[in-house]
């Protein structure tokens, strides 16, 4: 599984889901259990990923949760419901932290601010512009604000400087709907008089 998120990683991405065809396992004759759909729903929503197999690509990881149950309705349970969105979130954290070490001892003051704005805005819009972030436009998609009210005088007094950076997450399709109709010769809009809409395959 390691494997499989470095090289989902390297090739697509953190924001990427390390599941799906292109998540298939080296090295790997067979598996001792094949589960149905039904079975890999049931355990996906317990936080399991499963393997599965899919022809042709052969065996894949099949499944991007965290262990955070579904149950719960909570904001922070649902944001953090996704592998691919929590990793981001840990990445941009730990990225902004090591890239703003610069701003240590520096006079805490609007220059400082916006330096602080356009150095994160950098590393932002460079996400934004491979793909990291829901949204057509970074303002859609990422908001950064360091200035007097995010860093009050008291935090000034402190030695404090405080940035809030917000970003809007891309979930992974889970599940992809078809529907199919029939196009009926001679109806004028192409459905027979007893259609009740297509149905739904996952």
């Amino acid at each position: 599984m390691a494997g499989v998120i470095a090289r989902t990683d390297n090739t697509r991405g953190v924001w990427k889901a390390p599941a799906g065809i292109h998540a298939d396992i080296k090295g790997i004759a067979e598996l001792e259990l094949t589960l149905t759909d039904e079975e890999n729903g049931q355990l996906n929503k317990l936080g399991v990923n499963c393997l599965r197999v899919m022809p042709p690509t052969g065996i894949v990881v099949w499944g991007s949760r965290t262990l955070v149950k579904e149950e719960s309705n909570s904001e922070f349970n649902t944001f953090w419901k996704y592998l691919p969105v929590r990793r981001l979130a840990l990445f941009i954290e730990e990225s902004l932290y090591r890239g703003t070490h610069w701003a240590v001892f520096e006079p805490n003051d609007e220059s400082l601010w916006s330096k602080v704005r356009i150095s994160v805005g950098t590393f932002m819009h460079d996400l934004f512009k491979n793909g990291a972030f829901h949204g057509t436009k970074p303002s859609e998609a990422y908001f950064i604000k360091c200035d007097s009210e995010t860093t009050t005088q008291n935090d000034r007094e402190k030695g404090i400087i405080n940035i809030i950076v917000g970003f809007a997450p891309l979930k992974p399709a889970e599940f992809v709907i078809i529907k199919i109709q029939q196009i009926v010769e001679g109806n004028s809009n192409g459905l027979p008089k007893n259609y009740h809409g297509p149905k739904n395959r996952k």
